[in-house]
């Protein structure tokens, strides 16, 4: 059936008219536009291009072979309850074309629908995967960089690698001969027999030990690890300081061979270059047996067998269990965890140790429990002279003066061996005689020069029995000893020695120092409070300086341990080392230049090569002539009405201090004259109280014995002192003026000299005493 257009659509059309096309309606098909004159030419090309729309709009081949496809309109669905709408009847087919006609899009938009249709559509890429992929992109371009920019550093320093050609012809650790200041031989140290630990001589648990704990993956790296840097990295960031290295054992051959121990990034890269020379020209168990054949193991042993000898007095291949784990923890620090320094910190170590070998695999759980319940036992040399313990003092310090030796060396250090055999003696004589009565059953002494030079050195009293060096690595309380410190600080803030003070009951936040005595004597000069000992002025006048001020006068003198903040510490609160304030008191001596205790003067190779020549005494003037000189002042009333009264030597000068912590636990006395300095320390490694053991008793007796029998034949000398007429006229504070804050003036710190707001708040101290006077 068919029916024929409206007008109005041929009108518009102009050239067609309505007989010229029809539609017919066939069941099953869509409607098929046929026409009269289709290919007929038309008058314009407007017209020609509607009449090619309407084919597009109306044609379905022709859509078709554009390969799209033309969309029907479609109708929202009817509510419920709404008629159905009538299926046009032959009557109702124009309306239907009508509402067709309505409803079609402008012919424009037309257009550009079948435009759109017509051409393939594009899969536009999301945002996030360009950014993926911009990503990966310069991350492999900066990757490449890098990898060219590292080439050319280990190219670079490649250029000037040391020589290694007779890296592994030499068999033989280094040996150490240290010698005394005349040329005597003290003692041996390292491979003197030349033996070597080869890996298949050794137990597997010696190796393993060290693998666990030093290099897990050493089997599987290039002779740098890039996971254990990162971890490395990782948990320095965390911890906020430097906790934990990434070094390969490759790496630590490589610095300990040819580097010097310097902590710079160019050193880094060197000893990064050097392991993997390594690793390409050696195999992994070549590396390793050099590694422990030349490994530092602290107290002078370099290499496994001198340190199996050094501390177990048996050959490596010997080694127990808990005997490879000591020794294996002791890579980490050498002088932190040797055995002879502290033993129970060694075991804890090794202790450590053992754990890594179960988590690596290397032993079972139930190993490692028998050897943590059955420990290494520290056996050591045979010498049982006292010299070892500075010989050892000598060995653990060489690295830092000449390295790690490649050779055999001698080492000339400051040692008398006179002054040490008397000193060991007199140690020796006064122990055994009032030692057990008076419960002290250690001591120790330091004899130096003002120059720092170690002279004699006695670590306690037989070495064969401990190898602990309590002249260096005991750190006890001082007790009085410390409290010129605290006068050198009230002499720098303006006092003088016969500034007034009043020795009266003081308290201070709750606590209230008292006296030796028990009794207070009232008005007295700060000589006279220092050369008695007297608690409560020195409290008073930390209290006035600022204890600040205090730590930073024992600080520049050389004290290293930490020390509290309160004034407790003008009464010795605090810990030192022996060797320590011994080399403060050396200040004094020498008018007021700070020094460096040393042992080392020169190291040479076997073949005479220099290695080290010390220079320099030390950190040149840290306080000035006149307080050096009232110092001197001072100290030396101490030798002549003071605590220090029975260590007197006759017509020589001499300055000291006695100093006695709580409970008589720490005995000390400290004293010098111009050409010796020497200090002496009592008391039990446990820290047992003493009977009423003083500074000025049997530390007194040991120094004034030593002093006696060795500077006997030294010319006398006079000590830098001050000029008595040139101290300033005493001027005491009335008791109603409380000028108690004028002296509560402190070290500025970092940020007030920075930006200068120090000068306004620093008051110009007076002498006298601000209060009661009586």
């Amino acid at each position: 059936m068919a029916s024929r257009r409206p007008a109005t659509r041929s009108a518009r059309r102009g050239a067609a008219a309505d007989d010229d096309w029809t539609v017919v309606r066939i069941a099953g098909l869509r409607p098929v536009r046929l026409g009269v004159g289709v290919n007929a030419a038309v008058d314009s090309d407007a017209e020609g291009e509607e009449s090619d729309d309407e084919m597009a709009r109306w044609d379905d081949d022709a859509w078709e072979e554009r390969g799209a496809r033309r969309v029907e309109p479609t109708f929202k669905p009817q509510k419920k309850g709404a008629s159905k709408p009538r299926q046009p009847t032959a009557k109702s087919k124009p309306a239907a074309k009508k509402l067709r006609s309505a409803k079609a899009p402008p012919k424009s938009s037309r257009r550009a629908t079948a435009a759109k249709s017509a051409a393939p559509r594009k899969r536009v890429p999301s945002r996030s995967n360009g950014r993926l992929g911009s990503l990966f992109y310069y991350s492999s371009v900066l990757a490449l960089w890098g990898v060219i920019a590292f080439g050319g550093l280990l190219f670079w320093y490649g250029l000037n690698l040391p020589d290694t050609s007779n890296l592994y012809n030499d068999r033989q650790a280094p040996s150490i001969s240290i010698r005394a200041a005349d040329g005597e031989l003290l003692s041996h140290r390292g491979d003197l027999k030349g033996g070597y630990a080869s890996l298949v001589d050794l137990p597997p648990h010696v190796p393993a030990a060290v693998l666990a704990t030093e290099d897990r993956r050493f089997y599987w790296h290039f002779g740098v690890d890039p996971i254990g840097l990162a971890r490395a990295m990782v948990e320095n960031y965390r911890a906020g300081a430097y906790v934990q290295g990434g070094s390969t054992i490759t790496q630590q051959l490589a610095k300990n061979l040819f580097l010097k121990p310097d902590r710079t990034l160019s050193r880094k890269i060197e000893e990064m270059v050097l392991a993997v020379w390594l690793e390409l020209r050696f195999s992994k168990e070549e590396i390793l047996t050099l590694y422990l054949n030349r490994v530092y193991f602290g107290g002078g042993a370099y290499g496994l067998e001198a340190a199996s000898e050094r501390y177990f007095r048996k050959p490596a291949r010997a080694l127990t269990l808990p005997e490879s784990a000591m020794l294996a923890g002791l890579l980490k620090a050498p002088s932190r965890y040797s055995p002879t320094n502290d033993i129970d910190l060694a075991r804890g170590r090794a202790s450590i140790v053992l754990q890594n070998m179960v988590a690596a695999g290397y032993i079972s759980a139930d190993e490692a429990y028998v050897a943590n319940v059955s420990p290494a036992s520290l056996e050591g040399y045979a010498a049982r002279g006292s010299i070892n313990y500075f010989v050892d003092w000598v060995a653990e310090a060489l690295p830092d003066y000449a390295g790690r030796p490649d050779a055999d060396v001698n080492v000339v250090t400051t040692i008398d061996p006179d002054l040490q055999r008397e000193a060991e003696r007199i140690i020796a004589e006064i122990l055994a005689s009032d030692g057990a009565t008076m419960n002290a059953s250690q001591a120790a002494l330091v004899a130096m020069t003002p120059d720092g030079a170690v002279r004699a050195m006695v670590g306690g009293r037989s070495y064969a029995q401990s190898q602990f060096n309590r002249a260096v690595q005991a750190k006890r309380q001082p007790g009085s000893a410390f409290k010129p410190f605290v006068y050198l600080a009230a002499i720098e803030k303006g006092m003088s020695p016969d500034t007034l003070r009043v020795d009266r009951p003081v308290t201070y936040g709750g606590w209230s120092p008292s006296n030796y005595s028990d009794r207070f004597e009232g008005e007295m000069t700060l000589r006279t409070a220092l050369a008695k000992s007297v608690n409560s002025v020195a409290v008073q006048v930390a209290h006035e300086v600022g204890i600040r001020n205090v730590v930073s006068v024992a600080r520049r003198l050389g004290l290293q341990e930490e020390l509290p903040s309160n004034l407790s510490l003008a009464l010795g609160s605090g810990s030192a080392t022996l060797i320590e304030m011994t080399g403060a008191y050396a200040t004094f001596a020498n008018g007021g230049h700070g020094v460096i205790p040393h042992g080392i003067a020169e190291v040479h190779k076997q073949s005479g090569e220099e290695l080290y020549r010390r220079h320099g005494s030390g950190f040149g003037r840290v306080i000035d002539d006149r307080a050096a000189g009232a110092m001197n002042n001072m100290l030396k009333a101490v030798m002549v009405y003071g605590t220090g009264r029975n260590s007197a030597l006759g017509e020589r000068p001499s300055g000291g201090k006695t100093g006695t912590s709580q409970d008589f636990r720490d005995a000390w006395f400290i004293g010098y004259t111009a050409d010796l300095v020497v200090g002496v320390w009592v008391g039990n490694d446990n820290g047992a109280p003493m009977k009423n053991v003083t500074g000025g008793t049997l530390p007194a007796r040991i120094w004034h014995d030593f002093m006696m029998s060795t500077q006997g034949g030294v010319p006398v000398a006079e000590l830098p002192d001050m000029v008595i007429a040139e101290t300033p006229a005493l001027v005491v504070a009335p008791a109603s003026v409380d000028t108690s804050r004028a002296y509560e003036w402190e070290e500025p710190g970092f940020f007030d000299r920075l930006f200068g707001r120090n000068e306004p708040r620093r008051p110009t101290l007076q002498p006298g005493h601000p209060g009661d006077r009586r």
